[in-house]
This record gives C-alpha cells, sequence and structure tokens, in this order.
C-alpha cells in the first residue's frame, strides 16, 4: 500500500533580479524585478509502506525542498501530494506524529539541554504516556549505544554522538516515515557504518519507511533498496539498485599480480589493457560473462599469477552517467 503518493509536483520560487549597485540604491524608486526558478518539474511518484528509497539528485539541485515539502515545511506550487493519506499542508499537525526528518546539517536537539532532557521534551511534544515512553526510550538507548552520554550538553557531544541522538530523537514517537537528508554527512567511517545498521535495523524491526537522500554514496548501497534519480526537477530512473546495475554497468575491470614479469601478452582484440608495468596488469572488458570466463581461463592457462581482483564501476559512477 501507498504511504505516499507525489502526482505532477510543481515548486517555483520568486527570486530577485540583481541590478546593478546604482539600481539597488533606488529601489525605494524602482520596482524590484523578479523571476520565476523551477525546483521540482512535474515529479510523479509512489513510495510503498515499509520501502527503503534512496532520492537521488546532483548536488546544486533541491532534495530538501522536496522533504520539506513532503513533511509540510514548505507549501507546494500545484497538483497532488499526499503522505500517510494526508496533505502535508494542510494536514501536518496529524502528519507530524507520524513521521519525521533528520537533517545533517541542522539540529533539533536543544544544543544547551542534555540529550537525555531533550527527549523527554519530546516525548511532551509528541504526547507519548509516561510508561511507553520509558519502555521506548530504553530500547532505543540500548540499540544506539548512547548511554554514557546521556547527561551530557548536547553542545558537548561529537558529531558522532550527536546524530546518534538526533536519530533516537526522531524515533521516539515511533514514526511510520523517517527523512533522512544527509544523515551521515560529516561522520567518520565507524559511525556511518553504525548509523546505516541501526536504520536497517529499524525499517526491518519496526516497519519503518526509510525516504534517503544522501551524496555519500555507499549510504544508498546500504541502506537502499530502491533508486530515484531526478534532473532537472523530473524523474529520469526509478528501479531498484541491482536493476540499476545490470542495466548501466557495461564494464569490469580485472587486475592481476603476477609471480614474474612477462613481456607480451595475447589477448583477443576485445579485450583492452589499460595497465601493464612489470608483474601487474590491468584489464577492461565488456560486462559478458562468457568474455569474463575466457579471458580467466586464458590467464590461468597460460600465466602465473599471485593475486587477481575484479571490479566493476561503483555506484557513484553509475548515478554520475545520468547527469
Amino acid at each position: 500500500m501507498s504511504q505516499i503518493i507525489i502526482k505532477n509536483l510543481e515548486k517555483t520560487f520568486k527570486v530577485e533580479v540583481k541590478k546593478s549597485w546604482f539600481i539597488n540604491r533606488l529601489k525605494s524608486i524602482f520596482k524590484p524585478e523578479y523571476k520565476q526558478i523551477k525546483a521540482v518539474d512535474w515529479i510523479n511518484l509512489e513510495i510503498n509502506a515499509w520501502e527503503k528509497i534512496a532520492f537521488l539528485w546532483p548536488n546544486w539541485a533541491w532534495k530538501s525542498t522536496t522533504i520539506k515539502m513532503l513533511t509540510g515545511i514548505l507549501t507546494k506550487t500545484s497538483w497532488e501530494l499526499s503522505v500517510l493519506w494526508l496533505d502535508p499542508t494542510n494536514d501536518r499537525k496529524k502528519l507530524v506524529y507520524q513521521i519525521w526528518a533528520v537533517f545533517g546539517q541542522t539540529s533539533r536537539l536543544w544544543y544547551h539541554l542534555t540529550a537525555k532532557d531533550t527527549f523527554l521534551l519530546f516525548s511532551k511534544i509528541f504526547d507519548i504516556k509516561k510508561e511507553d515512553y520509558e519502555k521506548r526510550i530504553e530500547f532505543l538507548i540500548n540499540e544506539f549505544e548512547i548511554k554514557e552520554f546521556l547527561n551530557t550538553p548536547v553542545r558537548k557531544l561529537s558529531l558522532g554522538q550527536r546524530m546518534r541522538c538526533e536519530v533516537v530523537a526522531s524515533l521516539i514517537h515511533n514514526p511510520k516515515v523517517l527523512f533522512l537528508d544527509e544523515p551521515t554527512i560529516w561522520l567518520d567511517i565507524i559511525a556511518k557504518q553504525k548509523l546505516r545498521d541501526i536504520i536497517n535495523k529499524i525499517n526491518r524491526e519496526e516497519n519503518t519507511t526509510i525516504f534517503l537522500t544522501s551524496h555519500d554514496i555507499w549510504d544508498v548501497e546500504e541502506i537502499c533498496d530502491r533508486v530515484i534519480v531526478i534532473n532537472y526537477g523530473r524523474v529520469i530512473y526509478d528501479w531498484n539498485i541491482k536493476e540499476l546495475k545490470k542495466n548501466h554497468i557495461k564494464t569490469k575491470i580485472i587486475k592481476v599480480k603476477f609471480e614474474k614479469s612477462y613481456d607480451n601478452f595475447e589477448f583477443w582484440e576485445w579485450v583492452k589493457i589499460l595497465e601493464n608495468k612489470w608483474n601487474y596488469l590491468e584489464l577492461e572488458i565488456k560486462n559478458d560473462k562468457i568474455i569474463l570466463s575466457r579471458v580467466l581461463d586464458l590467464l590461468s592457462k597460460k600465466y602465473f599469477f599471485e593475486d587477481i581482483n575484479i571490479t566493476e564501476p561503483t555506484m557513484e559512477d553509475i548515478i554520475k552517467t545520468f547527469y
């Protein structure tokens, strides 16, 4: 069942046209000139319950704008938008009890309060019964491993600690949909992986729908099952990661380290040698099982090698081809 329905969604902004210094000094006399910028253009999407989707745009695009419309922070310019069968603009008070948004570059926590006090404050805001809150917060504290710094003011927490607390705060009221906008930004490798594991667990055990935007392609690969790619405000790809790789990975790279140096290599014309130095060889072939099998067979029969590694373009490389 679809929890998020977007039909022909548009969003435009009115921006003042910059004029010369002289004209700016005379604004009180001259009427400002404005132009319309279309940030979102005719987007159509349906997102089902429990899905984990990645919403990807180029760096300059309006990912956060779309999330803000879905959460009711911004109003849509036109057409239909429904989250949990509610209009985010007209039914925002009802909707906020069932969703939450985590913005990696904006904190929802009170900096001068401790994390523990902040969580208690959120429980009051969401009208959670005391016994339900105590049971819920104990579970979240254990899962996110934040007990040791619960009584530390938020302003004194590290980025990794703060982001874990941000996600805990977002889950206190057990939301049905969790919007994550760059949740791992500025985090170290260990903190990122920990946060990804927790997000997956929440989705698996609590059936929370995950709506993720991120420039970290590992977030996409390790969290999401479905990828939605946007360009110039429109959907240009909407399918699962497996099909994305299958349809858009055209080549494979074979890296070989030999036991000794070889002067010449005899391959077929459809095998491209990218690098050849002493006991190291790097080849590029088409993404084809038969071709791969033939190349590996030739290498094993004619040459002695210590190690061999087969790689393919990263998800980031694939996404770049759309732009």
